[in-house]
């Protein structure tokens, strides 16, 4: 067995549920969790839109990419990436490697509905957020689909069946 393999990565646009859900999936499997966005906000003690008005993007991706490669190195963990994670496909090609990768998706009105008094999301800071978010999913659907081994929708039902729903499709992904 490889090592990483335990891991479970969760993407997925924001407000997919990747940081809610991923803290109760790693408490029920007794696992360690971490959200990479969390730990750059902890490490460079600026929040993420602060470090997008400084850096831009770019600067935040490369901080981004770091951070996943120093996360996904750990063991026995669950791992919520940000939103664009995915965009590099190094770090498609990287999360693919060190575990299991689970896209949450949801549909644009529940991601609207889960981030719109959000001041924390720096792509969102605009003059129609709703169309923005439809943009990203756009943009980024295909990516999310493409390294993901297991694909959840999260806006069927509360945090605990889409627990649920995980947890079963973990155990027949890893049977296969």
């Amino acid at each position: 067995m490889m090592p990483h393999s335990q891991n479970i990565i969760l993407v997925g646009p924001m407000g997919s549920g990747k940081t809610t859900i991923g803290r109760q999936l790693a408490r029920q499997l007794s696992m360690d969790f971490f959200d990479s966005d969390h730990e750059i906000e902890n490490r460079t003690g600026a929040n993420i839109p602060l470090i997008f008005e400084l850096e831009g993007e770019a600067g935040f991706r490369k901080r981004e990419t770091a951070m996943l490669d120093e996360l996904s190195n750990k063991e026995n963990i669950v791992l919520a990436t940000g939103g664009g994670a995915v965009l590099a496909d190094s770090n498609r090609k990287m999360l693919r490697q060190r575990g299991v990768v689970i896209y949450l998706s949801a549909n644009i009105e529940q991601l609207w509905e889960r981030t719109r008094m959000d001041k924390n999301r720096p792509l969102l800071q605009t003059d129609n957020p709703q169309q923005k978010i439809k943009a990203l999913l756009n943009e980024r659907d295909p990516l999310y689909r493409d390294v993901a081994d297991i694909i959840i929708n999260t806006g069927d039902g509360n945090i605990k069946s889409t627990i649920k729903k995980i947890v079963s499709q973990l155990d027949s992904h890893k049977a296969v």
